[in-house]
């Protein structure tokens, strides 16, 4: 009889360990669940840098705005110092994205970087509004840079002496202006600016349009996204500068806008990127010509 009551309480032991270890697999397993059903996977976090043209600098910086909204990790800083100083910071590796408003050079290229278009730009040659000349062709806006042509009366205009307003040594904007106006001489394999030694220099779109609005007399070239009614365009050819002629070709001045990276980017980096080139071209759009 003792016997017998022993072998069930052994029994009644087994059971109860089986039951309790039971127990406490299904609770390890239901937690294991619950964990990986709630777990959320974490974002990419990080900051990229953006130097460079003070043309791109509005565009990259709106688009960095929404990006925010998306990538709400990544943080974006834009700088607008002109565009030989951003692609030498994305060379250098300094910042990991360049900005430039003119084609690259070949020594630049050299440096084996990449360049990504993000959109199409006009660059428009500008007066005051209380100036009535409106059509020039190239040739003799070509002359007025030089300070061949110093008045405005030579033009159709008042009998007022011309202010040329330029951008300043590294610009974008500069470069490609002159570039296609001609207005530059080699000299020792170099190509030196022919520009009028009186010019008004200013540094940044901004300090452009200042200037512009604040001088009657004054002439002047900027990005096509910086154009408002503070300033009146000046056709060229007969060709009016728009969004419409630039990307029809009609409108001769234009060039594209780049950004340019150094090498392997980070993923943070690849993420803005690829936004400015998709989602980002809506922005690009308002007020240069997207790439899609």
């Amino acid at each position: 009889m003792k016997k017998l009551i022993a072998g069930l309480c052994i029994l009644a032991m087994a059971f109860s360990m089986t039951a309790c270890g039971s127990s406490d697999t299904a609770s390890d397993n239901g937690t294991a669940q619950e964990t990986e059903q709630s777990g959320t996977e974490e974002g990419v976090t990080g900051t990229v840098s953006v130097v460079g043209s003070t043309t791109v600098q509005p565009v990259a910086q709106s688009i960095a705005d929404e990006f925010a909204s998306v990538e709400p990790g990544i943080s974006v800083e834009v700088q607008g110092v002109g565009s030989s100083a951003g692609i030498k910071a994305a060379i250098d590796g300094t910042a990991d994205i360049g900005a430039s408003s003119r084609e690259l050079k070949e020594e630049e290229k050299a440096t084996g970087i990449t360049e990504h278009v993000l959109a199409y730009d006009g660059i428009a040659v500008v007066v005051n509004t209380a100036n009535p000349v409106k059509d020039l062709d190239s040739e003799t806006v070509k002359k007025i840079f030089e300070g061949e042509i110093t008045n405005w009366k030579e033009v159709g205009g008042n009998d007022e002496d011309i202010v040329v307003i330029s951008r300043e040594s590294g610009s974008g904007t500069r470069d490609a202006f002159e570039e296609m106006m001609e207005l530059t001489e080699e000299v020792d394999g170099k190509a030196i600016p022919t520009l009028r030694e009186d010019a008004l220099i200013c540094e940044g779109n901004g300090a452009v349009k200042a200037s512009v609005a604040s001088k009657t007399n004054s002439i002047a070239y900027l990005s096509l996204g910086y154009v408002d009614d503070t300033m009146n365009t000046v056709s060229i050819d007969g060709v009016a500068p728009t969004v419409e002629t630039v990307k029809s070709g009609e409108y001769k001045i234009s060039r594209p806008l780049l950004l340019v990276t150094n090498g392997e980017v980070s993923e943070a980096t690849q993420k803005y990127l690829d936004y400015c080139l998709d989602e980002g071209q809506t922005i690009v759009s308002e007020n240069y010509i997207s790439i899609k």
